[in-house]
């Protein structure tokens, strides 16, 4: 089967919210990713924990899909991250962010890897992004993301980036930093003149917006009876949309038809992740009961 390869963080979170509060859980962008993406396509994580990093969390990544043989232990503390969500589990407040063994990660692809077609950045720095692609050969597919600190640090570099990418995922505040621009649409079409040909806006529980060749998708968030830890819903998504991607490469859909499944699939994917704490929701996850969601979300956007 087709592979994806993942390069971000693993991490620890402590979370709290108006109702509960969980010490050290299992957090990282490549966590959630390939917990997600690992349901449709073999996963290749890289990454860097430290020697604090509890073994069982290794093995539950590698259980559920990821190989992990790219996540390198270093002397150190794991990337750790606490916050606060408010009332509303959507504004949140950083409390602590130190980096440990994250700070000096330079993601060094194993050889084996180095073809592996489909190709997830999350947001690390700019330049770590660039290394990982400058190490890669000719994938098929590479999706960036970033963050409002690499735009307003480190913009040229990431401009750099993005001339290499094929898709860009940001959030709309992050569209909007980087373009300048007000509107969605020409935030979108600003992206698109940089490099990437397919543009995704998420709008956190409102949904995400696909702009692409000929292609404009509005897909709403699944509604649910409980959210708990909206945490690395975001990652998630990126999982559910890259693993359909890579999953339906056999078919000969066109690639407005793929990308439109993709947005589906990773909404889907994203509305298991605030159902519990850490990766906990994802956990639930099976191809049983992601189609259950999948026909739930055509419904509501069924005429």
């Amino acid at each position: 089967m087709t592979s994806i390869l993942v390069v971000g963080s693993v991490a620890y979170d402590t979370i709290e919210t108006p109702h509960e509060r969980r010490e050290r859980v299992l957090g990282g962008s490549a966590s959630f990713f390939s917990l997600a993406a690992a349901q449709f396509a073999p996963v290749r994580a890289v990454g860097v924990v430290g020697d604090d990093f509890r073994q069982e969390d290794l093995d539950l990544l590698a259980i559920h899909g990821a190989d992990v043989s790219g996540i390198v232990r270093a002397t150190g503390r794991t990337f750790f991250w606490a916050g606060r969500y408010h009332e509303d589990l959507i504004e949140r407040d950083t409390l602590i962010t130190e980096l440990g063994v994250f700070a000096d990660f330079r993601p060094e692809i194993p050889p084996t890897w180095r073809d592996t077609p489909y190709v997830f950045l999350a947001n690390i720095q700019p330049d770590l992004q660039r290394h990982v692609l400058e190490s890669m050969t000719r994938p098929a597919l590479v999706v960036l993301d970033t963050m409002n600190l690499w735009i307003e640090t480190t913009r040229d570099a990431l401009l750099d980036v993005l001339g290499r990418g094929d898709v860009l995922l940001v959030n709309d505040g992050e569209a909007r930093l980087l373009t300048g621009e007000r509107s969605l649409a020409r935030a979108a079409t600003a992206i698109r003149e940089l490099g990437p040909a397919w543009v995704v806006i998420k709008k956190g529980e409102h949904g995400a917006l696909l702009f692409g060749p000929d292609v404009l998708l509005a897909v709403p968030g699944l509604i649910l009876n409980e959210v708990l830890d909206p945490t690395g819903a975001g990652d998630t998504f990126a999982g559910g949309f890259v693993g359909s991607l890579a999953a339906a490469e056999a078919r000969a859909d066109s690639p407005a038809a793929l990308f439109r499944r993709a947005m589906l699939d990773g909404t889907v994917a994203a509305s298991f992740c605030p159902e519990a704490f850490g990766v906990e929701g994802l956990l639930a996850m099976n191809a049983v009961a992601r189609e259950e969601r999948l026909e739930r979300l055509r419904f509501m956007m069924s005429p």
